[in-house]
């Protein structure tokens, strides 16, 4: 018969379990920052080849972004042993939640072309 795991063996594997999300979180984290140091030190983009290099640099930035949310996300949901942390339901639509929505598109938005101005002129 398999009796339950003793509380000093959960904690050990959960333990190690978070050391080993913690890790790959570190190194993915790492990674995002190594590829944005290359894309702003790769110059102009009309240099031969660099707006390809500067295609993989972002590809890989969001690859590596996905898996770290994919990460977190897997953390809260399924823990060791099985428990399991759900979401909430998502409410109904409102005009409120519909104007939030937009007012946040339209800061997002703002950011970016600001972000762009001033790309441009530091270059």
């Amino acid at each position: 018969m398999n009796s339950p795991p003793s509380t000093a063996e959960v904690r050990r594997i959960r333990n190690r379990l978070l050391d080993l999300y913690t890790t790959v979180q570190v190194l993915m984290l790492l990674g995002i920052a190594v590829l944005i140091v290359y894309a702003i030190e790769l110059g102009p983009l009309t240099s031969p080849g660099a707006e390809q290099s500067f295609g993989y640099a972002v590809a890989l930035m969001f690859l590596m972004g996905a898996v770290v949310v994919h990460l977190v996300d897997r953390t809260y949901r399924l823990w060791p042993f099985g428990r399991r942390v759900r979401p909430a339901w998502p409410g109904y639509f409102s005009v409120e939640a519909e104007t939030r929505f937009f007012k946040i598109l339209i800061v997002v938005a703002a950011a970016a072309g600001i972000a762009y101005i001033l790309g441009g002129l530091i270059a």
